[in-house]
């Protein structure tokens, strides 16, 4: 996923849910519970909340602590996280978790040195990091696990079958050698359909996505569809990461459709921030691409550390103003790109896609204004949030809540950013997170 792979922070998003039963209508309301963590239910159907395409980070993330060198390498603080649920959850006897984790690929966490220059080389390395990514897996426990960048895959699979679970597989086309894959426990879903998507085959370059259908165990009839995706890392081919969600979106309400409507789940790493443009076709269902700069439309290039840490916004204006200038700048292969088609300039999907963290309002110090993590992926070019669950027609129901920027900081896992020297600084206990990603 280019650099985003080498990120020092990325998710492991998890939901627990209540299963839904097959019928002609809607299925029953089912909770879910996503391990970034989230744990959710479904309930009725709402309709998905506009996000703003220009939103911002909130001066939260300015904090003098942040800048002031430490010399001081004693035992880390340990990471609390603790699960936020609704005021009025729904019962269920059949709740069951999906999680959602770019685990950073081997060959990737070699290939961008440059993103963590001050990681010790002992700890990229994958036997470690397999270890402790493991440990973090299952100490959430998830039914359900949808994974991105996978370049180990047999070696994980080892590893996950002795821990109780089944998965699939589908690498990136090309010379890539990292892709997707989805794991679960047979003693808990059955696998109805899957479907694997290579998007070379339509024009949008080389990476996948999966589709599963799952049904319970214990009670027949209940079924969800589960996707997974990794979307294109590259910040100026807006057009190619809005057609890879649209075609997946697409997919996803076709196997609804065909197994009774049953309740869809996309989790995975989107590359794209909550205050893009693409975001907010995510939620809204759809989007006139005409009226944004494709170059900008994953929000991305805002996020470098020293702009959100430093709340620098004299250079996100200056995209604001070049966004402008640039809008009308689509060819017709690039609507058609985004869109299915040169004849239009509006894109849709069929899903009513809620982002689990957004439909559960967590504390100020951890959420942005879209009610996101304030971040999810973390080093020395990127700090900001890319890695999503979103539920179809659904709401969450727990979550796992995410750390304050304080912690992220000066916890096992994550980077510290130093402002003076614009660079990241690890310190010697980050390697507990084994993705370098936040799960």
């Amino acid at each position: 996923m280019g650099f985003a792979c080498g990120s020092l922070l990325h998710p492991f998003i998890s939901i627990t849910m209540a299963s839904p039963t097959l019928s002609q209508s809607l299925p029953k309301p089912f909770s879910f519970k996503p391990t970034i963590a989230i744990s959710s239910s479904m309930v009725s159907p709402t309709s998905s909340s506009s996000s703003s395409s220009t939103g911002s980070y909130s001066p939260r993330w300015d904090n003098s602590i942040l800048r002031q060198p430490t010399t001081s390498y004693d035992s880390p603080p340990e990471i609390l996280r603790h699960w936020i649920e609704l005021q009025q959850p729904l019962a269920s006897h059949d709740r069951f978790t999906v999680a959602s984790y770019n685990i950073l690929g081997d060959r990737n966490a070699s290939k961008h040195k440059d993103l963590y220059l001050n990681v010790p080389s002992n700890y990229i390395r994958w036997g470690y990091r397999k270890r402790v990514l493991c440990e973090e897996i299952m100490r959430w426990n998830p039914d359900i696990i949808c994974m991105q960048e996978v370049d180990k895959y047999f070696d994980l699979r080892n590893t996950m079958e002795k821990a109780g679970y089944v998965g699939s597989y589908k690498r990136r086309t090309g010379d890539n050698v990292d892709g997707c894959a989805t794991f679960w426990k047979p003693d808990k879903f059955r696998l109805l359909e899957r479907e694997s998507i290579g998007f070379k085959g339509f024009g949008l370059r080389d990476n996948v996505a999966q589709l599963s259908v799952f049904e319970m165990c214990r009670v027949e009839s209940r079924r969800l569809v589960v996707g997974n995706i990794h979307v294109l890392y590259n910040p100026s081919r807006g057009e190619v990461k809005l057609g890879q969600i649209r075609f997946l979106s697409s997919r996803a309400q076709l196997l609804s459709n065909r197994w009774g409507n049953a309740p869809v789940v996309l989790g995975g790493d989107f590359n794209s921030t909550p205050q893009s443009a693409i975001y907010k076709f995510l939620s809204t269902s759809e989007l006139n691409v005409k009226l944004y700069n494709r170059r900008e439309l994953s929000g991305q290039r805002s996020c470098h550390p020293s702009e959100v840490l430093g709340g620098n916004r004299e250079s996100r204006s200056s995209i604001s103003v070049m966004d402008r200038v640039l809008n009308d700048c689509w060819t017709d292969e690039e609507v058609k790109a985004a869109t299915g088609t040169a004849n239009s300039h509006l894109i849709m999907h069929p899903l009513q896609l809620n982002s689990s963290y957004a439909t559960v309002k967590g504390s100020i110090n951890t959420r942005d204004s879209n009610g996101e993590p304030l971040a999810t992926s973390y080093h020395s070019k990127f700090l900001g949030t890319v890695d999503y669950l979103c539920t179809g027609t659904r709401k969450a129901f727990y979550l796992l809540e995410f750390w304050i920027l304080f912690q992220l900081i000066f916890s096992r896992g994550l980077a510290a950013f130093h402002a003076r020297k614009s660079e990241a600084i690890i310190w010697p206990w980050f390697l507990n997170l084994p993705s370098l990603k936040v799960p």
